[in-house]
């Protein structure tokens, strides 16, 4: 089960930076003391995602960019 408080720290470092990669997001997830790998990190941009609030995208082979979904 994913713990909410992860969800919403990601969720506001991407509102905060307005978009940013996958990899640079798990290396600040990290940084700032949270222990999260790719799998975990997937689990909650899909949930953030069917909720409206992020769109991922890939820019890459094997890189994703993640933007906050501007509501009008």
């Amino acid at each position: 089960m994913l713990k909410p408080l992860l969800k919403n720290v990601v969720y506001e470092k991407i509102k905060q930076v307005k978009n940013i990669t996958d990899v640079d997001l798990l290396n600040d997830l990290s940084k700032n003391g949270f222990d999260v790998n790719m799998s975990m990190l997937n689990k909650v941009l899909m949930k953030l995602e069917i909720l409206g609030l992020i769109s991922v995208s890939w820019v890459g082979k094997d890189k994703r960019r993640i933007e906050v979904v501007e509501h009008i």
